[in-house]
């Protein structure tokens, strides 16, 4: 079963910031720990600043390093679950029924959102109809 939808932004254009951008990463933070979007977008900014000439692109706005982001949840208390491992096929999709409740970060191929309760929020639906796989999520410790 699919689902839920809502379009959520993580208060980017409440921010002023306009445009396209791949920060999905900035975006699932700010909605997941309902912190605004500013305050993350500066927290990771000054996270990825110290890796600047070594990462090209890790920037808040541009797509951020899975390491980057990993640490900075784990500095926020927020534990990390795998659901999936090589070889093991996919086991988990971002369907109803199949994650966890509560307030979650979910890694799928390329792409991080939030589910809140089974909900999806982010700016499009990325569930493929229910069929994309999850890698694993991120939960408030």
């Amino acid at each position: 079963m699919r689902l839920l939808f809502h379009y959520d932004d993580g208060g980017r254009a409440a921010a002023g910031y306009r445009g396209r951008a791949r920060d999905c990463a900035t975006r699932a933070i700010a909605i997941a720990t309902q912190h605004s979007y500013q305050e993350v977008y500066q927290a990771l900014a000054a996270a990825t600043a110290q890796e600047a000439r070594v990462a090209r692109r890790n920037h808040p706005r541009t797509g951020l390093r899975k390491h980057t982001v990993k640490d900075f949840l784990r500095e926020l208390g927020w534990q990390w679950t795998a659901t999936m491992h090589i070889g093991s096929g996919c086991r988990v999709h971002l369907r109803a029924g199949e994650l966890p409740p509560g307030r979650l970060i979910v890694a799928v191929s390329k792409h991080l959102c939030a589910v809140i309760d089974g909900v999806l929020h982010d700016t499009h639906d990325c569930s493929r109809n229910g069929r994309r796989c999850v890698y694993g999520y991120w939960t408030f410790s």
